[in-house]
């Protein structure tokens, strides 16, 4: 399903970060290599929604984080692996508590 989502519709432009750090190219650059990172990473066969919601998921984490530019791409490498390791049950986790809610 992977096939269907075009990441680069996905992307930040530095209009997206100029509200929010002093060099919005470089924050650009820095979450679409996030992205990229995140999106490599997802399996093949994962459902379309599943791989927009974790793309949404990283888009809020980054965004407006005031260490992004300074992070190394071996800690986000990292943080990738554990973003995905633990999607189901943070997936899971937030489906319990909507279910709570109604």
């Amino acid at each position: 399903m992977k096939d269907f989502v075009d990441i680069h519709v996905l992307l930040s432009t530095p209009d997206d970060m100029e509200d929010v750090h002093d060099d919005p190219y470089e924050a650009s650059e820095k979450l679409n290599t996030i992205l990229h990172l995140v999106f490599d990473h997802i399996s093949e066969d994962e459902e379309v929604e599943t791989i927009h919601r974790i793309i949404e998921k990283t888009w809020e984490h980054w965004h407006l984080e005031s260490y992004l530019l300074e992070i190394e791409v071996d800690d986000l490498v990292d943080w990738v692996d554990h973003l995905l390791s633990t999607w189901d049950d943070s997936e899971e986790s937030i489906n319990n508590t909507n279910d709570e809610i109604n």
